[in-house]
């Protein structure tokens, strides 16, 4: 396949790794901050299996960057989020959530501070530079909004460190757990972080200059080849099974931190006003109606992921939807992500889920459903 038979036309970009994806197989796109990303490299269980047990390289680049600078960068990235920022170290990571003025969520980034007023907010699929740069149009700060020229990749595996040892050096191996560090390769600009949207052991590869896209992927794939890298997507099946969430699917904008159960993102004693502060702290007093869970759905594999939300019904009445539901091979079982009323969010409770074949038996159970405590991310 040629990479001129993908097409919506110029009003959706592509990225500097899309070229070499189509050469490496990738068959089918998503639009993503309206971009395309390739979700299609064959069989998504080979994918997942690819991930699990050796590792694969993503072009991720649609995790577009805000890049924040200015003397009164600090104070404004803590007025977008509700999680103290305080003690962030440069060179540190945090995974945050950005709220609008009534606590619903606009964006699960990942923050990174590359210097002590330099940030990156590396995005999901919505428009934060926007929102961003609305808000400081009457904040009274000084800061510098835009989008850098920056595009990551994803290598994520359990071999994804032998790989990245034998790219960097003994070095990276120091690298932990949400840091980050700015390095080069064969003389191409990056940085590199220990995160990932996988739960696997996995690293974030930072492109500073699109015009290496083509080199960069190449050489990763080389290097890897002898610890079996494949090309690949993101994986649904291990995303659902760690529990991650997907926006526009499990979270939006009327979807709140504590329906999630993400309190620890949310940090009411916090000096700053942040936005979203007032409307959060009444949540938190007043309680929520509904809570995200995991549910199990009884019967014969899923052939693929859902495409519509599916209706949760107890006793007739609808009580919820499902979000995200695959089948995963490693827990064979059909396992979903799905927001449903307090009432019957206990674990062990039955209900039915709507698909399209019909009515089907489905029970809440705990979740993330492998790994809770995220020992292979961060080990």
């Amino acid at each position: 396949m040629h990479a001129d038979d993908f097409g919506f036309g110029t009003q959706i970009r592509k990225s500097p790794f899309f070229d070499a994806t189509v050469r490496w197989g990738a068959k089918g796109f998503s639009v993503y901050n309206h971009m395309y990303i390739p979700r299609d490299f064959g069989d998504p269980e080979q994918n997942f299996w690819n991930l699990v047990n050796d590792a694969i390289l993503c072009d991720v680049a649609v995790e577009r960057q805000v890049e924040i600078t200015g003397p009164d960068a600090a104070r404004f990235v803590q007025m977008l989020t509700p999680r103290d920022l305080s003690k962030m170290a440069v060179g540190q990571c945090k995974y945050i959530l950005i709220t609008n003025a009534e606590g619903g969520i606009l964006n699960d980034p990942i923050l990174l501070r590359l210097a002590e007023n330099h940030f990156w907010i590396s995005l999901a699929d919505s428009d934060i530079l926007l929102w961003a740069q609305g808000v400081a149009v009457h904040s009274g700060l000084g800061v510098t909004i835009s989008e850098p020229d920056v595009s990551p990749l994803q290598l994520q595996g359990p071999k994804s460190g032998e790989i990245m040892q034998a790219l960097f050096g003994d070095s990276i191996l120091d690298l932990k757990y949400y840091w980050h560090r700015e390095l080069e390769l064969d003389g191409i600009p990056l940085l590199v972080s220990r995160t990932g949207w996988s739960s696997e052991l996995g690293y974030e590869i930072y492109l500073r200059d699109s015009a290496y896209g083509d080199a960069l992927w190449e050489r990763i794939m080389v290097e890897g080849m002898a610890f079996g890298l494949k090309p690949g997507h993101t994986s649904s099946i291990r995303r659902i099974e760690g529990g991650m969430l997907s926006y526009h699917a499990d979270a939006d904008i009327k979807t709140n931190p504590y329906e999630l159960g993400l309190d620890r993102l949310v940090d009411l004693d916090v000096e700053a006003d942040f936005i979203g502060k007032a409307a959060l702290r009444r949540i938190r007093d007043q309680g929520v109606t509904r809570m995200q869970v995991g549910v199990i759905i009884d019967g014969a594999p899923l052939q693929r992921p859902n495409t519509t939300f599916w209706p949760i019904k107890s006793n007739g009445a609808q009580i919820g939807k499902v979000t995200s539901a695959v089948y995963s091979p490693r827990l064979e079982r059909n396992i979903a992500l799905a927001m449903v009323e307090v009432a019957h969010a206990q674990i062990g409770t039955e209900v039915e889920v709507m698909m399209p074949s019909g009515p089907t038996r489905a029970t809440v159970v705990e979740r993330p459903f492998y790994d809770p405590k995220k020992k292979l991310a961060a080990a």
